[in-house]
């Protein structure tokens, strides 16, 4: 058999691997997402629970790291419940110009042959209504699953975490050993680098945004600065997000296209500045990856796990990425997606 048939042959076996794969991923995400997240967790909590099982018992270490990683999610979670609570109910309290902009768009629409009242009728009557809270009673009831099993594999993983490691270092095949472990240790690295600069960015992009909209007038301006601070956290869907709803706020708060165009021409100026510019020299060469597998990423892993795959698509990325790198037959992949190992090469350069 010719060697280029025997090539395209294992190029497809590949590909058809590949897809099965995700497939499996997409079709059992109740399994394989809260796997995933947790160890994304165990990655981030793990040195803090390392210095503190210098000091402390090992069980209590354990405990304080599991605790303070429960604070954290609430914390986050309530803050954000906090902030879209708080735009909801300036909503529901402004009714009465809601109401009028929406009559505004319905005789501009009418006028223009759009009959807005046939279209509300057909296709937002009660049955959509039950069906909206199904869905988000549904949604609210496979989130609150999905962090209690999420959190169970935090805790097993941070008790076995140790053994673990003990059992790779103890394999016969000494090469996947030390793929496993020095893969393992690049990724938490990584993984952890790319939450702190991704952190002080989006801190960054909070509190411009709250300057902002407190300089234009926009109500609520502690609530979008948090709501762009935690977006921020996912790659380009997020901060366009962050974008639109302030925006369409302001269309309903101030009614002038004039204030609409400022706020979003500012609002996506804060963006650029701290996405294009001041991002990429924080986090130097080390994270680089292509700007076309970062959005590869996020719309990969939000399809297969929804908005928990979104956010954490990047890492799953890098850490797939830096696994490549550690055997020289995937090697290609890391340095063709442009994940640089800075680390490695300057270890690797000669001195003097």
């Amino acid at each position: 058999m010719p060697a280029a048939r025997i090539k395209i042959i294992y190029i497809t076996q590949i590909l058809i691997a590949t897809l099965l794969l995700l497939a499996m991923l997409s079709m059992a995400s109740s399994i394989f997402a809260p796997v995933a997240f947790a160890l994304f967790i165990i990655a981030l909590v793990w040195p803090m629970q390392c210095r503190l099982q210098a000091m402390l018992p090992r069980s209590l270490a354990l405990i304080i790291s599991f605790l303070l990683v429960v604070l954290a999610i609430v914390a986050f979670g309530w803050l954000i419940a906090w902030a879209f609570g708080h735009v909801g109910r300036w909503i529901i309290a402004d009714a009465a110009r809601f109401q009028q902009l929406y009559d505004h768009v319905r005789l501009w629409l009418e006028e223009h042959g759009v009959a807005v009242g046939v279209l509300w009728s057909e296709n937002f009557g009660a049955g959509w209504v039950l069906h909206t809270v199904q869905a988000v009673s549904g949604r609210l009831n496979s989130t609150f699953s999905f962090w209690l099993i999420a959190l169970v594999y935090v805790l097993l993983g941070l008790m076995e975490i140790e053994a673990f490691g003990r059992r790779i270092e103890a394999l016969r095949n000494r090469t996947a050993s030390a793929l496993l472990l020095h893969g393992s240790q690049q990724t938490a690295m990584k993984i952890r680098r790319y939450m702190m600069i991704r952190t002080v960015m989006s801190v960054v992009t909070g509190l411009l945004v709250w300057i902002f909209t407190r300089a234009v007038g926009l109500s609520l301006a502690e609530e979008w600065g948090f709501i762009a601070f935690a977006l921020n956290y996912i790659p380009f869907l997020g901060p366009l997000l962050a974008t639109l709803f302030p925006t369409l706020f302001a269309l309903i708060q101030f009614g002038t296209m004039e204030t609409v165009l400022i706020v979003f021409t500012g609002l996506n100026l804060i963006q650029f500045v701290v996405s294009s510019y001041i991002e990429p020299r924080a986090s130097g060469s080390a994270l680089s990856m292509s700007p076309v597998m970062v959005l590869f990423s996020v719309f990969l892993w939000g399809y297969l796990w929804g908005i928990f795959g979104a956010f954490i698509g990047v890492p799953i990325t890098i850490a797939l990425l830096t696994f490549c790198n550690e055997h020289p037959s995937s090697k290609w992949l890391s340095e063709l997606f442009g994940l640089e190992m800075a680390a490695d090469q300057v270890a690797s350069t000669p001195s003097g």
